[in-house]
């Protein structure tokens, strides 16, 4: 090597031999000028000693880095306590804007227990619904008939929005409105007898509706008519039948206060102590803690009903209703949130803030209606 080409002051921009950098295996860089000539030259940046192909580097982008402290005022990240003009460790990464490690990164602040909805407006529309119901059920039973004939329709109504929406399914809405209408207004006037008759002209209505279409999809149009029949007008026939009795209004207060104690029950233990899961592929928020706080709660509101609303009634009789009311309580939303599964929504509908739709409000109170009517026949008639 020519020890003239090192030791010759060099013109400015210039770098060793060759504008590719040192030759390697030379000795390291130092300073190619004199000492007299320092005020006429300008510093070189320190480029960092990389080699020229990844070497024992933690990654494989070649020599040079653009993210490292190469130009102007950008300075390197040093870790606390170490003397920025030491060497950065050949493991440590060179680039600032490189995510720091996952043992390096901040723990996050644990998160506080959701609710899961807006309980504002759910309380306040509850409080609504509760307000509606007491005044029609002790003022006239006529207006409380009325208002089940609306929950049934607004209920069939999303029920078969729902099914046409996520799978096609198109059960005729005009047959199952006005029969489920009738079905609630005869079981009232007729009792189980006018019911059955009315459920049955409502599926025969399904049936002959759907003709008028064609037969691409009758078979399953039909069924998930008459599922939708079943399901919401005929199981609240039962609550219009306990409202014939003497004391109907006490009756269908008690069924009603039942159904929302077990359901407030099953929240507030399941939200505050729940751990295991209830039926995880189903419900993934129900435990059962909140199960054995639904019982609880129902069956101490049941002793409390039966003793002082229901007359001739006894308060071990409270007990065995309210056990039932949890039981059928939990089935009944169990049996929804499946539909809900299958259909792929969260809600049935947007009516109600805070709550969803009607039959988000329904899914409980449907199945929990024979119940309490056929409990409440055997203990203390009808």
């Amino acid at each position: 090597m020519n020890d003239s080409s090192w030791g010759a002051p060099p013109q400015a921009g210039y770098w060793g031999p060759s504008d590719q950098g040192p030759v390697q295996g030379a000795a390291p860089a130092g300073p190619a000028y004199d000492a007299h000539n320092a005020q006429q030259t300008r510093p070189m940046p320190i480029v960092p000693d990389v080699p020229a192909h990844g070497g024992d580097q933690d990654d494989d982008r070649g020599a040079a880095r653009t993210g490292g402290p190469l130009f102007r005022d950008e300075t390197p990240r040093t870790p606390p306590h170490q003397d920025p003009s030491s060497p950065v460790p050949s493991h440590q990464s060179q680039n600032p804007q490189e995510p720091m490690s996952s043992a390096a990164q901040p723990a996050p602040a644990p998160q506080k227990k959701s609710a899961g909805r807006d309980l504002g407006a759910a309380i306040g529309v509850g409080v609504g619904l509760g307000a509606v119901i007491v005044a029609s059920l002790f003022v006239v039973k006529a207006a409380f008939v009325g208002v089940i004939t609306v929950a049934v329709v607004v209920g069939l109504w999303e029920l078969t929005s729902r099914l046409a929406e996520q799978k096609g399914i198109k059960a005729p809405l005009v047959p199952l409105a006005v029969g489920g209408a009738a079905m609630v207004i005869a079981g009232y006037v007729r009792g189980a007898e006018g019911a059955w008759v009315a459920m049955a002209l409502t599926a025969l209505a399904v049936l002959v509706w759907r003709m008028t279409e064609p037969p691409e999809g009758y078979l399953k149009d039909v069924t998930a008519g008459v599922f939708a029949a079943f399901y919401i007008p005929f199981l609240a026939t039962f609550v219009a039948m306990m409202l014939t009795a003497d004391d109907g209004a006490r009756r269908v207060l008690t069924f009603l206060l039942l159904a929302v104690v077990s359901d407030t029950g099953a929240y507030a233990v399941g939200w505050r102590f729940g751990k295991h899961k209830l039926a995880p592929r189903i419900s993934p928020g129900k435990t059962r803690e909140g199960l054995l706080g639904a019982l609880a709660f129902a069956m101490v509101a049941g002793a409390l009903c039966m003793q002082f609303l229901i007359d001739d009634g006894t308060w071990w009789q409270g007990l065995i209703i309210g056990l039932a009311v949890a039981a059928s309580a939990t089935l009944g939303d169990l049996g929804e949130s499946m539909i809900k599964r299958d259909l792929g929504i969260k809600d049935m509908g947007t009516l109600l803030p805070g709550h969803g739709g009607i039959m988000d409000r329904l899914d409980s109170l449907l199945p929990t209606a024979p119940v309490v009517w056929l409990l409440l026949v055997l203990f203390v008639g009808s």
